[in-house]
């Protein structure tokens, strides 16, 4: 298969490199490009410059913010994204809770959250995962009653990324007890300012706060936020899981942190003085490493022009694999390079510096170890490496249990 693109695809993929390298600050760049956690405040700035340039919902409706773009030209848009370092459009608006209720909504819903959604006006968090409730989504115990015009929600949600942030919360909720488990399962959009919720944060081992438990004391929703039909929460989560899935094989991002990492191998010194680089096993990994990520392209070309009907083939769950574990290969590689000074991450120090190469430590050395242990994630989340191999198995190859 050829990787060139038709002269259309090329001067689209003209187009979108222009924009996301002109229109989105250098500064929100960099600090991507570098690793460094952004802002609320700078996650919102980035996503509603893209917005307001038509590329934040592409995937959408039309009617909505989308585009009538080709499943290679979504690629291209994703990929030139990552590239360049524009900050990563909120999924849990993007991927997640916006197609659910572009789809599955009522027309009063998505009058009132789309555009607010696509244009990060609401910040949205996912309240899927609970204690015993993670690989096995369905065994999920979190209640909601209905009591006249409002359900009744009890429960606990767990890692919820984000959630300090969050203006509202999407989550599966169980409206049917006496069901078979996915059966009884609604889709509830509740207000986090509602009396009733508390977020307690999860301090991860790379020391950050991304993820929290949230929990559900008599909070008193609006039947009017319930999506879709009661007790088909199962069908619209399936739904979901699959368009965040897609997104998953960042292969723009993983080039780029690659090309980085060595560059950084080119520079940092061995014992006797020549660049780590030269040394014949890490030379090996890295073109190991770029040979990997050049057949992954190609297959993610492949498989984008074999979607269908706007649905992912079942072979982008061989592609959420394979990215996820390549993904964490190159931050391990990170780490092996920094060598000694990965180890100085959990320093608090101002002279470490934080985008500055030439500092004491530089930045990209000491946030080595914190993001390899942060990405250990990725081959979890989006459905874990395992269920992808139950999807491969069933739909891709035709095994039956």
């Amino acid at each position: 298969m050829q990787r060139s693109l038709s002269a259309e695809d090329a001067q689209f993929q003209a187009n979108v490199r222009e924009f996301m390298t002109t229109q989105i600050p250098a500064e929100l760049r960099e600090k991507v490009t570098a690793g460094v956690e952004l802002t609320k405040d700078e996650i919102v700035r980035s996503q509603q410059i893209l917005n307001a340039g038509g590329y934040a919902v592409p995937h959408w409706p039309v009617e909505w913010g989308g585009k009538d773009w080709s499943p290679r030209q979504k690629h291209i848009w994703l990929t030139e994204m990552q590239a360049a370092g524009v900050p990563h459009l909120l999924p849990f608006n993007t991927s997640m809770v916006g197609p659910v209720i572009a789809t599955f909504g009522n027309q009063e819903q998505k009058e009132k959250f789309l555009p607010a959604t696509a244009n990060l006006d609401i910040w949205w968090c996912q309240g899927f995962s609970e204690p015993d409730a993670g690989s096995d989504l369905a065994s999920l115990r979190t209640t909601a009653v209905r009591d006249g015009d409002e359900w009744v929600v009890n429960g606990q949600k767990t890692w919820t990324t984000m959630a300090q942030h969050a203006d509202w919360i999407f989550c599966l909720v169980r409206t049917n007890p006496d069901a078979k488990k996915q059966e009884g399962i609604s889709f509830l959009l509740i207000d986090m300012n509602t009396p009733g919720i508390e977020v307690r944060p999860i301090q991860l081992i790379d020391g950050g706060h991304e993820v929290n438990e949230v929990f559900f004391t008599d909070v008193r929703v609006p039947a009017e936020n319930l999506v879709g039909e009661e007790n088909k929460g199962w069908d619209y989560a399936k739904f979901l899981l699959g368009n965040e899935r897609t997104g998953i094989a960042a292969i723009g991002a993983i080039k780029s942190k690659l090309a980085q990492v060595k560059g950084y191998a080119s520079r940092v010194l061995d014992a006797d003085g020549t660049p780590v680089l030269e040394q014949p096993l890490l030379a090996a990994r890295v073109a190991e490493l770029e040979a990997e990520l050049m057949a992954l392209e190609i297959t993610v070309l492949r498989v984008a022009g074999n979607s269908a009907d706007g649905k992912p083939d079942p072979a982008s769950s061989i592609l959420k694999i394979r990215a996820t574990q390549l993904q964490q290969d190159v931050f391990e590689l990170a780490v092996d390079v920094a060598g000694p000074m990965s180890l100085v991450w959990l320093i608090e120090d101002d002279a470490l510096g934080e985008l500055e190469d030439d500092a004491v430590v530089p930045g990209w050395a000491r946030r080595s170890t914190p993001t390899y242990l942060n990405f250990r994630k990725s081959s979890i989340y989006g459905g874990s490496n395992e269920v992808q191999r139950s999807i491969i198995a069933g739909a891709v190859l035709g095994l039956k249990a």
